[in-house]
């Protein structure tokens, strides 16, 4: 399933800002000079002119950061600011846009997020017609591919009402193996000609934690679900070193653009490990990766240790691994039987085989990183974890505190809520699945076990601190679309449904601690990046909108204009902007931004961020 989950998620998957040297204003001030600070000692950059939430609780807002080397040297007023100036310093001006520390992204697949982008997308198919439409129209403009890959398509919403089936793609491809992964990556559709290719059919057995799923005459209907998919890996071309550089930068490009300053990389190959510190210390990759590997490598990463690249923009230091399947494929493994279906879901990993690498990466200091989705499985990872942790005291342990992390924790069994913060377990959520997950969710699971589901105040209220994150591809990964769904607890048309627990959504003050503090606290980072503060590495991610006071809706509605990690500018929208009307090119838009509701570049008027080579007086910029 490991390696079959790796193969598949790399091959399915305003205002803007200047460039820092623009017209001074017309009557700059002249440098402040503070005779504590010398000369050399002047910050290469300093921001103001907007809301700075630093998620700090001893210093929440201030009005003004000044940046050296990389750092923070100095947070707090402007007049503060105005002090270290001389006139080597950048100063960049909000223009009303907010300022916060770095977003990251705690969940994620970077390489499936490229190749999103770039190849067969199925996200936002809206039946099963416009899916064959959309099959029919790729394959029109790639007749060449042997296998027709793609990824994305998700059926709750069709009016259908039904999976995908061979049937459907033999309709419209019947000469060529076509395989379409299901947006959650744990399912997919083969068209007859894949299944005949592989070798599947009514007879063929399922791989221990996979399904093959039948008709009522036993034939297979080309859907497979969990381990079953890699029955047809080996029908899809395996991706050369060049295609796997485009993914990753194309992903890197993309998040930069979003406002993420890095992400926690799940589910990574070895192979890449080594090409993601190439890209990054080459300035080829701009935002941070922090990589839990694939379990098959595990034993590299025992024998070589922790692995960073020169720059320490890229740590490796944390295995992944799989507990059950997901829950719109109905492979979530629930203590109790599916509402809807004779099923309890799937368990992939067994106590035999997990056990002995747990407890290897306690003795010698690694992060394991858990997919647990159903009730039945969380449970599971918390009596695991348990074990192996009393199995290996903190005494036997090269790091005290391993900081395991259950990824996804979507149902709880409220029995088991409060174990989280006593085991030292981090729950790591993605906030979108919730406002996609409300349409099936209740049919899957039944009223009386969404008490417990994507349940992210009573989790914080026990204690527990969660990384959040968006499991992109599999969502968009917007931050703004994880900041409101984990604020709003609502879709995208406002939509929240019976019995969906208004009161699991959480304040603002802990949807950024979520998206900033806490991921660094879950990645070992947390001396180093996750709020604004003195000594700190200077990552920042400013919106176009206030997250702390923005009217609810508005909050999916805007977009980054400022993306910077250690004090380099890897996104600035006004600059690019700029570039793109002095070349005559349409200014780039977000990828994927018309398809979520958001607005196009330029479409209103926004914010920005100007930068100056000298002081500024604070006046609107001439380009502003």
């Amino acid at each position: 399933m490991r390696a079959f989950l790796t193969a598949l998620a790399a091959l399915f998957f305003t205002c803007g800002l200047s460039a820092q040297e623009t017209t001074p204003p017309q009557e700059p001030l002249e440098p402040a000079v503070n005779p504590i600070v010398e000369a050399t000692n002047a910050p290469d950059m300093i921001i103001w002119g907007g809301p700075i939430y630093t998620a700090n609780d001893a210093n929440s807002q201030v009005a003004a950061v000044a940046i050296k080397d990389g750092r923070f040297i100095y947070v707090g007023t402007r007049e503060g600011a105005e002090a270290l100036l001389d006139d080597t310093t950048t100063i960049f001006s909000l223009n009303g846009a907010a300022l916060y520390p770095g977003f990251v992204d705690g969940h994620a697949h970077l390489e499936g997020i490229g190749q999103r982008e770039l190849s067969l997308n199925l996200e936002g198919i809206t039946s099963l017609k416009a899916l064959k439409e959309t099959v029919l129209a790729w394959r029109a403009g790639h007749p060449e591919e042997p296998v027709l890959v793609g990824r994305g398509w998700i059926e709750t919403h069709w009016p259908e009402g039904r999976f995908p089936t061979r049937w459907d793609l033999d309709m419209v491809i019947d000469d060529v193996p076509v395989i379409l992964g299901r947006a959650d990556g744990h399912a997919l559709v083969a068209n007859s000609k894949a299944l005949e290719m592989a070798g599947i059919s009514g007879g063929t057995a399922a791989p221990f934690g996979g399904e093959i799923i039948k008709n009522a005459l036993g034939e297979a209907t080309g859907v497979l679900v969990d381990t079953a998919q890699e029955l047809v890996v080996p029908l899809i071309p395996t991706p050369s070193t060049a295609d796997i550089t485009a993914r990753l930068l194309k992903g890197s490009d993309v998040y930069a653009r979003y406002g993420w300053t890095g992400l926690h990389n799940m589910s990574v190959p070895w192979q890449q490990v080594g090409l993601l510190e190439d890209l990054s210390d080459g300035g080829r990759i701009g935002i941070r990766v922090y990589n839990s590997i694939v379990p098959e490598a595990a034993e590299l990463l025992f024998e070589g240790g922790i692995t960073e690249s020169s720059n320490r923009r890229i740590i490796t230091r944390a295995i992944k691994l799989y507990m059950d399947g997901a829950l719109g494929s109905r492979g979530a493994a629930l203590l109790k039987p599916y509402s809807d279906a004779n099923t309890s879901g799937l368990l992939l990993s067994t106590r035999a085989e997990t056990m002995p690498l747990l407890e290897r990466a306690l003795q010698d200091g690694f992060q394991v990183n858990m997919h647990a989705i159903g009730d039945r499985a969380n449970r599971q990872l918390l009596d695991w974890f348990e074990e192996a942790m009393a199995n290996v005291p903190p005494i036997d342990r090269a790091v005290e505190d391993p900081r395991w992390r259950d990824e996804h924790t979507q149902i709880v069994n409220m029995d088991d809520m409060l174990r989280y913060n006593a085991l030292g377990i981090i729950p790591s959520m993605q906030p979108s699945h919730a406002i996609g997950d409300l349409h099936f969710a209740p049919a899957r699971l039944g009223d009386d076990r969404l008490v417990g589901a994507y349940a992210w105040s009573t989790l914080i209220g026990s204690g527990a601190r969660i990384v959040g994150g968006s499991d992109a591809p599999v969502e968009r990964g917007d931050p703004l679309i994880e900041f409101y769904a984990a604020t709003a607890r609502r879709d995208l048309n406002g939509f929240q449904g019976v019995n969906w627990h208004p009161e699991e959504a959480l304040t603002r003050s802990e949807a950024l601690k979520m998206f900033t503090l806490w991921p660094a606290i879950a990645s070992f980072q947390e001396d180093e990046i996750g709020s604004i503060e003195v000594g700190k590495q200077a990552d920042l991610t400013a919106f176009d909108i206030d997250l702390m006071t923005a009217t609810e809706a508005d909050i999916p509605k805007g977009s980054a204009v400022l993306t910077i990690v250690a004090g380099d500018i890897v996104y600035n929208k006004r600059a690019e902007a700029e570039e793109a009307s002095e070349t005559g090119a349409a200014p780039a838009q977000r990828d994927g931004e018309q398809t979520d509701g958001k607005q196009g570049d330029g479409e209103t008027a926004s914010p920005g961020i100007t930068g100056e080579s000298t002081h500024d007086d604070g006046a609107p910029s001439p380009n502003a």
